[in-house]
C-alpha cells in the first residue's frame, strides 16, 4: 500500500474471494450474486440469500448490520460481531447505515407518494 492505494500484491477477502484490480465484476449490475452463490449457486425460487453468509447472522433488535459490525442507532455506536467497540458513527455513515443497511426488525412496508 502506499497513500492508501495498491501498490502490489494481492488481496482475498475471508470467504476466499480474490480482488482483481483489472476487470473487477464482483456484484455489479450484470451480476449481482455474492460470492457464495458463485461458488455454490443459486438457492431454488422463493429462498432469497440476503448476505453472503449464508444463513446470514441475526441482527440484534432495534440495530443495523454494516458489514463490520452491528450498528445501534440510539447510541451510534458500531461494535464488532462479538459484541467488542469499534467506533462511533459521525453523520455520514448513520445516513449511510439507515439508509442501505440490512435492520434486525420487521416492518410492513407500501406505497410511498
Amino acid at each position: 500500500w502506499e497513500k492508501g492505494l495498491v501498490v502490489k500484491g494481492t488481496y482475498t477477502f475471508s470467504d476466499g474471494l480474490q480482488y482483481e484490480a483489472e476487470h473487477w465484476h464482483y456484484c455489479d449490475s450484470c451480476d449481482r450474486r455474492f460470492y457464495t452463490e458463485i461458488c455454490h449457486g443459486l438457492k431454488p425460487a422463493g429462498i432469497s440469500q440476503l448476505t453472503n453468509m449464508d444463513p446470514p447472522r441475526k441482527i440484534p433488535e432495534g440495530c443495523y448490520d454494516c458489514g463490520d459490525g452491528f450498528y445501534n442507532p440510539a447510541t451510534r455506536i458500531i461494535k464488532d460481531y462479538r459484541n467488542r467497540f469499534l467506533r462511533n458513527a459521525d453523520d455520514d455513515e448513520h445516513e449511510w447505515i439507515i439508509r442501505t443497511c440490512r435492520k434486525g426488525w420487521d416492518e410492513i412496508v407500501g406505497h410511498r407518494p
